[in-house]
């Protein structure tokens, strides 16, 4: 049953996206509501497993690929599925009326599921080649999702800068994961972790971890690379509350966490993820308080939260990992809330700047409950469970044995920071006197409320009943992350103590940074030096650079001259065979003695001439000539060697050759002369040499290994046995390589079609005329005249 029950929703999900997609076009709401009704049912399967319990099961084991892993439903892996079908639900919900007028809206219905779809398989997968696959697919699908609005430029970009840096970040993800399943001889996932003390004494182990890590940052938006995250806002509001919020930007926080009980005592780990995440924490603050559109002061306050995240997880104590499955719940609930609330204003006031926003409440009474219900949690108010938060955070940083002093004050000026932001979007768009708006604000219905007032009231009740919450879900996926139980039980009140006194300072000088945000944002709009130094202007130099390079690799490459191309490509292959010859001792020569009385050497001395003759052919027919002397030349070898089905298949090989380029050569009208100038010829014999002596080098070197004669015999004496041939040579190219042949065949009988339609169409003219050239027509009387009267002037 436990399969089943976790395998059937994720199946559903790219049933109904797939069917949506292929039906004719239902209106947008209905397919909405029917998304989130499979949501719903989702999360209902979800409920019962709680409490969740640690199995695996084979669902996507390939064991001809040698994947071995399959669905895991722990602490972890159920609270992120609970947030991506729970949130999804109400997005759903929301979607349908924030985009009833909309007619593309199908296709974000369809993407959203599809996403859906991958979140779920990454966050429940125990193979990591599944987990990378899922992983890149909410990359590929979070790219259509933000260009939804494609015809605007600002959409487009957002679109490519997002999956630049989430797919490159996964390459590296990829990279990292590889090197732990070659050293580990497993793909599971709970196979790899249980495998640490082999993967810890491996050399690759600390560049698997760095490239994992790379991959985590880049996907939650960690500094350098958390620009891309406000620029994604240009996606819909519901795109916004789902995947930056909830789901897809803690899917690197979802992976580092899995990581952690395999890097749990490697010091380099903790130090990179505490430091950079404080740090994104803190940059992520400064330009929440810089901006004013709301989506992108969420946008950087999702950073910022981000940040503290991964600074929890390299905290890594048990409180530590308390503290962030706690907050990540805490934000979840309250920032896809206002983010949905920021959409409600923007449909309903035509306004999306909190500097134009004011005095809403009156108007909009109900959604400013939904958005006071959102702050107080964001501001960690008692008894939302975003206090909760709080307090353990800060409990977190008291006991630490690193930093202690670098931490709390990191975390205060950025929870400061963020009871600012939860000030401004839950008293000052609402209260005081009310600002002119495009359109008169009003409360929306009740499928675009029903989002922010539930996810507002899970947030209250969560810290209301905090025992059940946090013996149900918070704990057990605590103790997935650590590895091992947490043993810390949750509370709400401590009494009163040096973290109630941090909160109590933290929220007064919230409160103060709120009542002077309009002189301190712009200060810090003048300060121009942060958008000159920001990572988005080496993100734009890095593409610009990259678009020269291609620029330039293609003037040399694709100029458009065959003798180019084939210049570059011998001239490579010349390169890369003596390479390992020169630098890597693989240059050998054989010990042979030259007789002059043995005749087989006139062969030879024919090939040389031959190439010589053909090196120096001023005609086109000349070198046809000289370079089928050559390919007789080499079947006389062949016949001299003891392999006369192969000098005879060669005899004929070349006298076709011969034939059909003469008379091919008869019809294409080629210069009657060679017209290189004098250093294009320098040129051509400097790679035609570098070649040759690549080739002579290998072959050489390769005399001086014995022979291997198993495959020889091999064939010999399964050519009469198996497939009942005498010749072992002919056998083994209709028989044993039979595919091989073919392809072959087919390859040179499609180039023979492609050479007679050539030569067709270079007997013609555009009208079909011989020869290529266009016969003047006699006009008709008729058709003289009108010539004549139209050339008058």
């Amino acid at each position: 049953m436990p399969n089943l029950a976790l395998v059937i929703p994720i199946l559903l999900a790219f049933a109904a996206s797939v069917a949506a997609a292929l039906t004719p076009r239902p209106t947008s709401p209905k397919l909405a509501f029917v998304a989130a009704a499979l949501c719903f049912a989702f999360y209902a399967v979800l409920a019962w497993q709680a409490p969740p319990i640690g199995w695996v099961s084979g669902f996507w084991s390939v064991p001809a690929l040698d994947m071995q892993g399959g669905l895991l439903l722990d602490g972890l892996a159920a609270v992120f599925a609970l947030l991506i079908s729970g949130i999804g639900m109400l997005i759903f919900l929301y979607t349908g009326r924030y985009l009833a007028d909309d007619t593309r809206s199908r296709r974000l219905v369809v993407m959203l599921l599809f996403f859906m779809m991958a979140m779920l398989g990454a966050v429940t997968a125990d193979d990591v080649i599944v987990l990378f696959i899922f992983w890149e697919l909410t990359s590929l699908t979070s790219f259509f999702l933000v260009g939804y609005d494609h015809e605007k430029a600002e959409a487009r970009k957002a679109a490519l800068q997002a999956l630049m840096v989430t797919a490159g970040g996964g390459l590296a993800l990829l990279a990292g994961l590889l090197m732990l399943v070659v050293d580990a001889g497993t793909t599971s996932l709970s196979g790899i972790i249980a495998a640490r003390e082999v993967l810890l004494g491996s050399s690759t182990s600390t560049a698997a971890m760095l490239l994992i890590l790379l991959g985590c940052f880049t996907k939650s938006a960690q500094l350098p690379f958390h620009f891309w995250l406000p620029s994604a806002m240009a996606a819909p509001t519901p795109v916004s509350a789902y995947l930056h919020s909830a789901t897809m930007v803690k899917l690197g926080i979802y992976v580092m966490a899995r990581f952690s009980p395999l890097y749990a005592e490697v010091p380099l780990w903790h130090g990179l993820l505490t430091c950079f995440g404080l740090a994104t924490a803190l940059v992520a603050t400064i330009m929440a308080l810089r901006a004013t559109d709301l989506k992108r002061i969420l946008a950087y306050t999702t950073v910022a939260a981000l940040g503290i995240l991964t600074l929890m997880l390299g905290i890594g104590t048990p409180m530590a990992m308390v503290a962030a499955i706690t907050f990540l719940l805490v934000h979840a609930f309250y920032k896809a809330g206002l983010f949905l609330i920021a959409g409600i204003l923007d449909h309903e006031t035509g306004l999306r700047d909190a500097t134009q926003l004011q005095g809403l409440g009156r108007a909009m009474p109900l959604t400013f409950v939904a958005a006071l219900l959102a702050s107080a949690s964001m501001a960690g108010l008692p008894p939302f469970l975003g206090f909760v938060g709080k307090e353990i955070m800060y409990e977190t940083a008291i006991h630490s044995e690193l930093w202690r002093t670098t931490l709390v004050v990191g975390l205060f000026l950025v929870n400061a920071g963020t009871v600012a932001i939860a000030a401004i979007m839950g008293l000052r768009l609402f209260l005081g006197p009310r600002a002119r708006t495009p359109l008169p604000p009003h409360d929306p219905g009740g499928a675009l409320l029903a989002g922010p007032m539930v996810l507002g009231l899970l947030s209250l009740l969560a810290g209301l009943f905090l025992a059940t919450a946090g013996t149900r879900w918070i704990e057990p996926a605590a103790a997935a992350t650590l590895g091992r139980p947490t043993g810390i039980s949750l509370q709400l009140w401590h009494g009163v103590n040096l973290v109630l006194l941090l909160s109590l300072a933290t929220l007064i000088t919230g409160l103060l940074i709120f009542r002077v945000w309009n002189p301190l944002r712009l200060w810090l709009q003048r300060q121009h030096w942060i958008d000159r130094y920001s990572p988005t202007q080496g993100y734009d130099a890095t593409m610009h650079g990259l678009t020269v390079l291609a620029r330039g690799s293609t003037n040399l490459f694709q100029h458009g001259s065959l003798r180019g191309y084939i210049a570059w490509l011998f001239g490579v292959a010349a390169v890369a065979m003596l390479a390992p010859l020169l630098f890597q001792g693989g240059l050998a020569l054989p010990s042979f003695w030259f007789n002059p009385f043995d005749g087989r050497w006139l062969a030879f001395v024919a090939l040389v001439v031959g190439s010589i003759a053909a090196a120096r052919a001023q005609t086109a027919f000349a070198a046809v000539i000289a370079v089928g002397l050559v390919g007789f030349a080499i079947a006389t070898v062949f016949l001299m060697f003891g392999a006369p089905d192969v000098a005879f298949t060669q005899f004929s090989v070349e006298i076709l050759m011969v034939v059909i380029l003469a008379t091919t050569l008869a019809r294409i009208p080629l210069p009657q002369r060679d017209t290189r100038s004098r250093s294009q010829k320098r040129r051509d014999a400097g790679i035609a040499t570098l070649v040759g002596v690549a080739v002579a080098g290998v072959l050489l070197s390769m005399l001086t290994v014995p022979f291997d004669r198993r495959l020889s015999d091999w064939f010999g004496e399964h050519s009469l046995l198996s497939a009942h041939g005498h010749n072992v040579v002919n056998v083994i190219l209709v028989d044993f390589r039979a595919l091989d042949t073919l392809g072959e065949i087919t390859v040179l009988a499609i180039a023979a079609f492609g050479v007679v339609a050539l030569l067709r169409a270079g007997g013609r003219g555009p009208r079909g005329e011989r020869g290529g050239r266009r016969q003047p027509r006699r006009p008709s009387s008729a058709s003289s005249s009108n010539s004549a009267a139209e050339s008058q002037p």
